[in-house]
């Protein structure tokens, strides 16, 4: 147990009412948590305020309560402290009450649209595969070392990753590579953490159902850098035209990466094949088993961050030819019959683009191309159109599906998809809102020699209709429906 004042060090405080020796054994959110030695946080959310819930906490034996608020009539025997945000305050204490485990990593962020998870799950296997005790906090899993823990979000909570941290630290875990949502920024998580290194893959619309604008989702990730130390580093991607945006107000050194345009570290993409990539880095050669321009520059920001963090480029680079793709990143499937099957978390616009541009560049006719995409449910809209438009355009089929329509219609998702074709892509759209079915569709309309691109889910194994999840991953459906083709 901690003193409730040591807890609450540089939280912001506003008023103090009770004693704040009080000893304190854990920290909640969640009022149904709540208990002796227990300091309850009051966070506004989306769904709920917990300042409503403030009673129910004081009910169950709470001995402190943080809110921005205090109650009309304060319980006598319980501390109420009113601070400034509340959100920020719950990182900060987390930070305090774990004794600042993160300060014992050497810890790296990414932020960006596309290419979170690739880049951190490289620069964890990159780390490994250089002799270095590795964690992962990323959209597919958490791993401390080489033990596995499912992940729920892209950036858990504070309390949740200061105990993640601990247990790194603990481990004897000396570097850690997390994905920094823009969510986790505006939400204040990732608070009082000590990055040695921030990095930032490119931005694309997306997220608009809960920034608003485009404008405050790029506010939101530049968040990120502006509260990076003097010490620490921030590597931006120059080939995003907000890379500069991103460096404008950090503390941070700078660094820059491109494939396309003048950088401190560059990329040149010598052959992109389905086998693979042959690049040169800052002057020298290296092959890669991934695919397409998009992973090239995944590659260059993974080689520049270990550079970075003190990687021998030489060594640097030999380790990274011989990593493998993370599952559902451009993920293929061989079948007997000679389709060749694409799976990709591709479930933004940018991303789809990418995906379709790079099945283009590799097969040399994009008109080979047999798209199946959905979009999810309880999510912004806008993109809906323009992923469908895109898909059109750019294969020579699309089936449309279901993605995870969570509590919405899944027709009513597809109806606004249907919105971005043009009347003569109707012809050759089709619509299937079982998944399953619209794969064994894709593949059955596919001639030897054709690619069928499974957009949207990627490494998934679920799906979630009705806010129940179901077991569903792309490649084992891909793998199976191949299989039955060639018999």
């Amino acid at each position: 147990m901690k003193p409730l004042k040591d807890i609450l060090y540089r939280t912001q405080l506003e008023q103090v009412v009770g004693d704040t020796s009080a000893a304190i054994a854990r920290i909640t959110f969640d009022s149904r948590e709540a208990g002796p030695h227990t300091a309850f946080v009051a966070v506004r959310g989306a769904q709920a305020d917990g300042h409503k819930f403030i009673s129910k906490a004081v009910e169950l034996g709470a001995a402190a309560i943080i809110c921005e608020d205090l109650p009309k009539q304060c319980v006598e025997g319980v501390t109420y402290v009113r601070v400034a945000d509340s959100r920020h305050a719950l990182a900060i204490m987390a930070g305090n009450f774990f004794g600042h485990p993160d300060r014992q990593l050497t810890l790296t962020g990414i932020t960006g649209t596309n290419g979170k998870t690739s880049v951190a799950t490289l620069l964890y296997k990159l780390f490994g595969a250089l002799g270095h005790k590795c964690a992962l906090i990323s959209t597919v899993e958490i791993r401390i070392g080489d033990a596995v823990v499912p992940a729920t979000h892209t950036t858990p909570d504070p309390l949740r990753l200061h105990a993640l941290f601990a247990e790194m630290a603990a481990a004897g875990v000396t570097h850690c590579f997390m994905e920094v949502s823009s969510h986790a920024v505006v939400q204040e998580r990732i608070a009082g953490l000590h990055f040695a290194l921030g990095v930032f893959t490119n931005i694309t619309h997306d997220h608009l159902d809960y920034h608003g604008t485009f404008d405050a989702y790029i506010q939101a990730k530049k968040g990120f850098f502006d509260a990076l130390p003097a010490g620490a580093s921030a590597l931006v991607n120059a080939d995003d035209v907000h890379g500069a945006v991103m460096l404008q107000n950090t503390k941070a050194a700078k660094c820059t990466y491109a494939v396309r345009n003048l950088a401190d570290h560059r990329a040149r993409i010598i052959e992109n094949q389905l086998t693979g990539l042959q690049l040169n880095i800052d002057g020298r050669d290296m092959y890669s088993r991934l695919v397409g321009e998009f992973n090239a520059s995944n590659l260059l920001a993974v080689y520049a961050a270990a550079v970075l963090l003190g990687g021998q480029p030489v060594e640097v680079l030999t380790a990274l030819s011989a990593l493998e793709p993370p599952p559902g990143r451009f993920q293929v499937v061989r079948g007997q019959g000679g389709v060749i099957g694409i799976v990709d978390y591709a479930h933004t616009p940018d991303a789809l683009k990418n995906v379709l541009n790079t099945i283009g560049a590799v097969c040399g006719d994009r008109e080979r191309v047999i798209t199946v995409v959905g979009c999810g449910g309880d999510r912004d809209r806008a993109k809906r159109p323009v992923m469908a438009a895109i898909a059109a355009a750019m294969s020579r089929s699309v089936v449309l599906t279901n993605d995870n329509p969570r509590s919405e219609d899944p027709l009513a998702i597809i109806d606004d998809m249907r919105k971005g074709l043009l009347p003569a892509d109707l012809a050759r759209v089709f619509v299937n809102t079982d998944r399953r079915e619209a794969i064994r569709q894709a593949v059955a309309m596919a001639a030897p020699g054709e690619v069928v691109l499974l957009a949207g889910k990627g490494h998934e194994n679920y799906q979630e209709v009705r806010g129940v999840r179901h077991h569903f991953n792309d490649v084992e459906v891909l793998k199976e429906t191949l299989e039955l083709l060639r018999k």
